[in-house]
């Protein structure tokens, strides 16, 4: 059982969340503002740290970005809200954040979220993601079999129906960069056939939201409102 710290200026929402958690065997401490967060951060060293990204004296990406540039982010923080936009996960995750969730929580979603970030922590220092600088390259268009023009699966993208001849592949690319440019060109076709849905192209791709958000960083895909209908 861990120590964990919930971090939210919602009275309703400090007590249902302690409840669950606490009938897991867990401790929960309880912070209604950034201030207080800090201290009993620094008082407790709690396990997990759940934390609200709108309150009342500092934003929850304050906290967290100070954390990290003082050292402090020793422990798995998982980020909260009702209100976010893609933008914010993506900076949370990129200052370190663990992973992201929506507001309201899913009590299934919570447990998953609250065990792995008690599994990440234990197998070590939470170490910041630093994100490497991605080249610009255009996506790579696949040959397929007539359905470019399907607007639903992106101008210019052709991958509804597509079949992958070997001209069409990088194959002349070292891997590591061949993959990049098929991870692209995959991300992006989902992007766009999900209308910008993060939660449905993490579904449709098998993965978890943080771990998506960083991984459309890592390739240098544009998430901001609106940039995922100017593939080109």
């Amino acid at each position: 059982m861990a120590d964990i710290l919930v971090v939210d200026d919602e009275v309703g929402i400090r007590e249902l969340l302690a409840e669950i958690l606490g009938d897991e065997g867990h401790t929960v401490l309880l912070a209604d503002c950034a201030n207080r967060a800090r201290a009993l951060r620094d008082e407790a060293r709690p396990d997990l740290v759940l934390l609200d990204i709108w309150m009342p004296d500092h934003d929850g990406l304050t906290v967290l970005r100070d954390w990290a540039t003082r050292g402090q982010l020793t422990m798995p923080v998982i980020m909260m809200s009702g209100h976010a936009t893609i933008d914010t996960a993506v900076e949370a995750t990129r200052i370190g954040a663990l992973d992201f969730l929506e507001k309201p929580i899913a009590l299934q979603k919570l447990l998953r979220a609250v065990s792995s970030g008690l599994e990440r922590g234990r197998a070590g220092p939470i170490s910041v993601p630093v994100q490497a600088p991605v080249g610009d390259r255009k996506p790579l268009v696949l040959a397929n079999s007539g359905a470019a023009s399907d607007a639903r699966h992106g101008e210019g993208l052709g991958l509804s129906g597509a079949s992958i001849g070997h001209d069409a592949l990088p194959l002349d690319m070292p891997l590591r960069e061949a993959r990049d440019v098929f991870e692209r060109v995959y991300f992006e076709h989902h992007l766009v056939r999900e209308q910008g849905s993060m939660t449905r192209v993490a579904e449709r791709t098998g993965l978890e939201r943080t771990h998506l958000y960083r991984k459309l960083k890592q390739l240098g895909i544009d998430l901001t409102r609106g940039a995922w209908r100017r593939i080109v």
